[in-house]
């Protein structure tokens, strides 16, 4: 029996009248008629009988008009978008790809968050290393977090932050002791020795391009493949590395580090997340994605204010 029928036999039962039934329908009386006439010959009893002017359930009528009713009202709730979700109940597995630096600042938060609603949910973070490549097409990747690029044509993103890049370096650094306002300007900070950042072993980047447009170059003495060895890094030597202004503030003051403006005209980064269309509509996977761009919204605000 399809769902127009549950539907129609639901309205005759409630309205035990052809014209009724065919107003709450939105159909005509004589549609409603043949409506019950197929109703008849599947139940195999008249449901409605004629009674003087009106028209009376039958026996089995009334046995069936609250079960065709809670039949409907379970058949809205599966087919409307999200309906009846509930993440406490939810048990399921996502995979993030992401920076270092963001997942620093992002775990702790976000999986407290998460088990507190979804106490079987687990999360596996992935590095970097896959970026660009078809994690998120294949399945393999659920969500891909940081500055989105490379991405197939189909994948759907949602921006959450734009963040500007800070120099950062241990507080007794030179750098923070040559002028009496602190201001450590282009041609200090390229004199210094810096770090770089690059998982394929990069030296030069946007910094050294904008240097260049100075006349001035500096020199990546070290180049390492993530943010976290490279806050280390910093923390030992009188080297110079890059962070996330307002970020991990905690963690900067507990290295000992300390960060400064770059004195540069640098774009700040923007930070995004990205996931294939087949997940678009799920409610668990809308769930999870909602508490991932929350987790880097607040951080975000956080490490402003802190």
């Amino acid at each position: 029996m399809d769902l127009n029928l549950l539907r129609a036999l639901d309205a005759l039962l409630q309205e035990n009248s052809v014209s009724r039934a065919a107003e709450r329908l939105g159909t005509s009386p004589a549609a409603v008629s043949r409506t019950l006439a197929r109703l008849r010959r599947a139940v195999g009893d008249p449901l409605l009988v004629r009674a003087g002017q009106g028209m009376v359930p039958t026996p089995r009528a009334l046995e069936l008009r609250e079960e065709v009713g809670a039949l409907l009202r379970a058949c809205d709730n599966v087919l409307r978008p999200g309906a009846g979700f509930d993440p406490a109940h939810l048990r399921r597995t996502f995979t993030v790809q992401t920076t270092d630096v963001l997942l620093a600042g992002l775990a702790g938060p976000l999986t407290e968050r998460i088990h507190a609603e979804a106490p079987h949910v687990d999360v596996v973070f992935l590095s970097e290393a896959l970026e660009g490549g078809p994690g998120l097409r294949q399945g393999s990747i659920d969500l891909e977090l940081g500055v989105l690029g490379h991405l197939d044509p189909e994948i759907r993103t949602r921006p959450l932050v734009r963040v500007p890049l800070v120099g950062v370096a241990r507080s007794g650094h030179p750098l923070f002791g040559g002028r009496a306002d602190g201001r450590i300007d282009a041609r200090r900070f390229a004199a210094a020795d810096h770090i770089g950042i690059s998982r394929l072993g990069k030296r030069l980047g946007p910094i050294d391009t904008a240097l260049a447009e100075r006349g001035l170059r500096r020199r990546v003495a070290v180049v390492v493949p993530s943010h976290t060895a490279a806050l280390l890094l910093a923390r030992d030597t009188d080297l110079v590395a890059l962070t996330l202004a307002d970020w991990l503030p905690g963690a900067i003051a507990a290295l000992g580090l300390r960060t400064f403006p770059v004195p540069l005209d640098l774009p700040p980064l923007d930070l995004g997340l990205a996931w294939h269309p087949r997940n678009a509509a799920d409610p668990g996977h809308r769930w999870f994605r909602d508490r991932v761009a929350d987790a880097v919204l607040t951080a975000g605000a956080a490490g402003a204010t802190g």
